[in-house]
């Protein structure tokens, strides 16, 4: 008995060194793995072992699971940035970020996702936006995104007129307009002619039209001069 014991402790290191390490790809799989996870912090690898990324995973909100990609909270990082920032993603997932949009691409790639876009006006009320498809094509497609299957949390709908068309940043004009939208409205996105979301503008301070639209704005709740106190959007893997 005593050398069965010495054998079974010589191999346990080796056992643990042969098991396959399972990497998170997102946050559905972290709860998947342990389901008491609160919100917070953690690391996935959205295009394998090299890619370990630091995001903030919503456990909570209408089941949880979910994957933050962007977050607005207190105007501490600056969202007006050249493409390949938005591409590798900034900021810090403790507080304001971008995820980027090549780990975005990726993730989308590997499993379906839906969306879920989440705001918060100066005077704490709440809405949200919801859909049941998400998903980007490569850079070389200029990102572009493909989003459908609206449902209302009082947000309103401010994407589903702008799936098909590819992401803009202030040195990479890819909108539908003869002008610059990044560069004319201060932020980055999905822009057509120019936008009814602007999620990655300036950070204001509630209503203010001191600046026509360049504010943390969705037009169908507050409109074009409204910035937003808190703004994310979020994926998780549809069930």
């Amino acid at each position: 008995m005593k050398l069965l014991a010495v054998v079974v402790l010589l191999l346990a290191p080796l056992a643990s060194h042969c098991a396959p390490l399972v990497l998170p790809l997102d946050c559905s799989d972290i709860y998947n793995h342990d389901q008491s996870r609160p919100s917070g912090v953690y690391t996935i690898y959205p295009i394998g072992a090299t890619s370990a990324v630091q995001v903030y995973c919503d456990m909570n909100s209408e089941g949880g699971r979910w994957t933050v990609f962007q977050r607005r909270m207190d105007g501490s990082v600056n969202f007006y940035r050249p493409w390949d920032h938005y591409k590798f993603g900034f900021g810090t997932a403790a507080g304001e970020y971008w995820l980027g949009l090549e780990s975005l691409f990726h993730l989308t790639q590997r499993k379906r996702y839906e969306l879920r876009v989440d705001m918060e006006d100066f005077s704490g009320t709440r809405a949200f936006a919801r859909y049941s498809s998400f998903s980007i094509d490569s850079e070389s497609e200029g990102y572009r995104l493909h989003v459908s299957g609206f449902s209302n949390g009082g947000a309103g709908d401010a994407l589903s007129l702008i799936s098909g068309l590819k992401f803009s940043t202030f040195d990479r004009d890819q909108d539908t307009w003869d002008n610059n939208c990044a560069r004319s409205f201060l932020g980055a996105f999905w822009y057509s002619n120019c936008h009814s979301a602007n999620p990655n503008g300036v950070y204001r301070w509630g209503a203010d039209g001191a600046l026509y639209a360049v504010g943390v704005s969705w037009y169908p709740w507050k409109g074009h001069d409204y910035s937003m106190k808190t703004f994310s959007m979020k994926i998780r893997p549809v069930q």
